[in-house]
């Protein structure tokens, strides 16, 4: 019989049993699934917890009550969800107070990232703010400062926007070779949320911008009173003061109560727990902040200044968190983004890049946001090289690693966007892998 014919006979066997199967139809009923779905399925199947619960059988749960309305009066996630969780590497920042931690991406869907998985980047430790003390100042070059509180804020018009916030070192560690072997920690300081907050804009139109003034000193509330220099032009396009992450009140990893939020650039300009913006005639050259975030380059000039984030995907399923189970057609997805707009096409190789076939969207497209894709796969049991490449509307093309290095060398860990490379071994497991 060949495994269509079993699976149709497996089929009519459910539909015949109804809740009549005797232990022993039950039993021979398992046996036939588990002989179509392989040796693996069938270990599963044979946990008497798994057995307890599978049709037509009714499980446990099924025939009690369950737990009443507001048993958790703030909602939690499953606990079976529990492995679901921001992780860091340990020799990469050992310091918890100036440390990094990373957005699971191999278990989300969407394109929305879950605000209590989303990564954390902190300077000198998550501070804890009333946010009935805390207060906004826009002072400087302009013609009415204010000090505002957070009710005074939230008088001005909001808007929401659904983007992605990208840590310019992500994939920093893979500059010189393949290291990490977790989806985890080469993508991981990256998160796409829906940010409700005012446009800049609004709030300069308020306070009234001199003819001088050309850059924005923005600083945050925490020790480090952490600070970026970011253009005017940038503040009066689309920067967003933000008071909300996904629906809710900004988290306080997130920088509770107000943050900026700089759509498509580096995520350090992003600024938390936002108490000050000084409207300047230059940036703030005097402050660390304007030559810690430079590139280097081969012949050893620094760039400054890159604030975009380039073109970029990466393959989640599969990957070393989601490897293969067995042989046959799989759905491959991932996620492209790029801090110029939109992403235009994706395309994906199984062969190390040698032939390439167009995936298709799975989800909106919005400008500088998160953009997931997928395409079928049919997995021969060989080892085989999974790679995607994105190109966003100003047509920029995702490079390989010779492209990236060729332009500039191997000194910096910032705006790494190079093609990544996942090699599915024959036993199905997945290992982070580097083609040029």
């Amino acid at each position: 019989m060949n495994k269509q014919a079993e699976l149709d006979s497996l089929l009519q066997d459910v539909a015949k049993s109804g809740e009549n199967l005797t232990v022993s139809d039950r039993r021979a009923f398992l046996r036939k699934g588990a002989t179509f779905l392989g040796a693996a399925t069938a270990a599963a199947l044979s946990a008497p917890s798994v057995r307890a619960a599978m049709p037509p059988t009714e499980p446990a749960y099924g025939k009690s009550l369950g737990s009443p309305v507001l048993a958790n009066p703030y909602g939690m996630p499953s606990k079976y969800e529990a492995h679901v969780q921001r992780r860091t590497v340990e020799w990469l920042t050992p310091d918890r107070i100036s440390s990094i931690s990373f957005t699971p991406l191999a278990d989300l869907k969407g394109i929305i990232t879950p605000s209590g998985v989303m990564f954390e980047r902190y300077h000198s430790g998550l501070p804890e703010i009333n946010p009935q003390e805390h207060h906004l100042m826009i002072h400087g070059l302009v013609e009415r400062p204010i000090i505002l509180s957070m009710d005074d804020l939230m008088r001005f018009p909001s808007v929401s926007m659904t983007r992605f916030v990208e840590c310019p070192a992500n994939g920093g560690m893979e500059w010189r070779g393949a290291q990490m072997d977790r989806l985890q920690f080469t993508h991981g300081m990256l998160g796409c949320a829906e940010w409700t907050g005012v446009l800049l804009s609004t709030l300069l139109q308020e306070v009234g911008v001199k003819p001088e003034g050309k850059w924005i000193l923005a600083e945050g509330a925490d020790g480090s009173h952490m600070s970026r220099s970011i253009p005017l032009e940038k503040a009066l396009d689309d920067t967003l003061v933000v008071y909300a992450q996904n629906g809710e009140a900004l988290r306080p990893e997130q920088g509770y109560p107000v943050r900026l939020v700089n759509p498509g650039w580096e995520g350090n300009t992003c600024i938390k727990w936002l108490r000050r913006l000084e409207v300047g005639d230059a940036p703030w050259y005097h402050r660390e902040e304007t030559s810690k975030y430079t590139d280097l380059m081969p012949d050893g000039r620094s760039r400054e200044f890159t604030f975009v984030q380039e073109c970029n995907s990466v393959v989640t399923n599969p990957c070393p968190e989601n490897p293969m189970t067995r042989p046959g057609k799989i759905w491959v997805e991932g996620l492209a983004w790029s801090g110029r707009g939109k992403i235009k096409h994706v395309d994906v190789s199984f062969d190390g890049g040698v032939t390439w076939r167009q995936a298709r969207f799975t989800s909106e497209v919005f400008p500088r946001a998160l953009t997931r894709f997928g395409i079928d796969w049919e997995w021969n049991g060989q080892t085989a090289l999974v790679q995607s490449r994105a190109v966003d509307e100003t047509g920029y093309v995702q490079p390989t690693y010779a492209q990236l290095r060729a332009a500039r060398g191997e000194n910096s860990i910032y705006h790494k966007n190079a093609i990544h490379t996942w090699q599915v071994n024959k036993d199905g497991s997945v290992r982070n892998v580097q083609i040029s």
